[in-house]
């Protein structure tokens, strides 16, 4: 069921509250939403969020489920969408539960998944640090790539010594031998993420022992950029 922008505080477009009256009532229908599809009550809410250790009071939910709190610190949010099993920009965007979303001031309202794109830098638009998030990301997956080929290599390895047969000691050669291949590769793709976060100054992600060989002893070289 779509929520509708009565259902965020008011009523209809010649009474759309300032931008940032706009935000907070969409948190806070989203919040009320999601308690009680949770079959929480706000005490409820209240006690899960002093467990993870940021008390917000029940009188304060109560306050800004019914538009009378005068801000919302974004603790809060991160804190709500953890007690609620969701994350912090379902609440500030819920896709599916609202037709439009303001980004900003003075904008005109827009879908709510063109503002979470844009919220997660992953819009068109122009943004200084975008290629850094994509670095990282493409470490983070390659780093799973590598460590999950090496699990099968090793997988591999264990069926070629203990194979019963000279078929299945040829057939795990060909599954180890493939799978040396994806750890090459991977290592080629966490090797050009680095050197390419290492050329924008960035935080060089850590890495485990046994990938020690992925950065060389000798400054890297910088990779064409297509490459990623």
């Amino acid at each position: 069921m779509t929520q509708h922008d009565s259902d965020a505080g008011y009523d209809d477009e010649d009474d759309v509250p300032e931008w940032a009256d706009h935000v907070m009532a969409t948190v806070a229908a989203e919040v009320r939403r999601r308690r009680k599809e949770l079959r929480m009550s706000a005490q409820d809410l209240a006690d899960r969020c002093e467990e993870i250790g940021h008390a917000i009071p029940r009188n304060v939910i109560a306050n800004m489920e019914s538009g009378r709190r005068a801000n919302l610190p974004l603790v809060d949010v991160m804190v709500l969408a953890k007690a609620l099993h969701t994350n912090p920009i379902c609440l500030i965007y819920p896709i599916g539960y609202v037709a439009k979303v303001q980004r900003l001031p003075y904008e005109h309202r827009t879908a709510p998944w063109e503002a979470m794109c844009w919220f997660t830098a992953q819009d068109s638009g122009s943004l200084a640090d975008r290629d850094m998030l994509r670095y990282q990301r493409e470490h983070i997956e390659a780093l799973g790539e590598v460590q999950a080929a090496m699990a099968s290599e090793s997988y591999a390895q264990y069926a070629v010594q203990h194979a019963a047969s000279a078929t299945q000691r040829a057939e795990a050669l060909r599954d180890q031998a493939a799978c040396l291949e994806r750890i090459d590769k991977a290592k080629q793709r966490l090797r050009v993420a680095r050197s390419f976060i290492r050329r924008d100054r960035g935080l060089i992600p850590y890495l485990p022992p046994e990938l020690a060989d992925i950065d060389p002893d000798q400054p890297e070289t910088d990779t064409p950029e297509e490459n990623l």
